[in-house]
């Protein structure tokens, strides 16, 4: 099988990669690119543990071909931090233990930040209902949802 080159921006970097045709771009991050931080979980769009950015948009990457990175902005996990300075979401995740075993967590963080970018004043139902598609079977989403209304408020300030 041919191999198809892809020219992309990751964390606001150009990329290029060559991928499979039916490789998805979770598959080209974590095994290509050496991102590891997204998840995979199931492999069908239900957990939200790959949850990344495409051009300003939340997709799972378990879902995407690598392919269709072609051109497009793609934002995962590690570009959350700014070297060594944590996002004020993953501070809050540690301070707060809104994590476990970290499967889901990387899903959670960019879903949650790009709500807040979105609606900086998010109400609780309206935050429960962005998370809808992000799933957790280790903390439970009280110590989640509190990590990131504490963040909406403090951005607030």
């Amino acid at each position: 099988m041919s191999k198809i080159h892809v020219t992309t921006t990751i964390n606001n970097e150009p990329v290029e990669f060559l991928c499979d045709g039916s490789q998805t771009i979770l598959d080209v991050l974590r095994d290509t690119l050496g991102l590891t931080g997204s998840k995979e979980g199931c492999g069908s769009g239900d957990c939200g543990a790959c949850t990344i950015m495409v051009d300003g948009r939340m997709i799972c990457g378990c879902l995407m071909l690598g392919a269709e990175a072609e051109g497009k902005r793609v934002e995962t996990i590690e570009g959350m931090a700014q070297g060594d300075h944590l996002h004020p979401l993953q501070q809050k995740f540690i301070e707060l233990a809104a994590l476990q075993c970290g499967i889901c967590t990387p899903g959670f963080l960019v879903a949650s930040k790009a709500l807040l970018e979105r609606n900086p004043k998010p109400s609780e139902h309206e935050l429960r209902y962005w998370l809808a598609g992000n799933l957790c079977r280790c903390t439970g989403y009280d110590k989640i949802i509190q990590a990131v209304m504490e963040v909406a408020a403090d951005l607030r300030k």
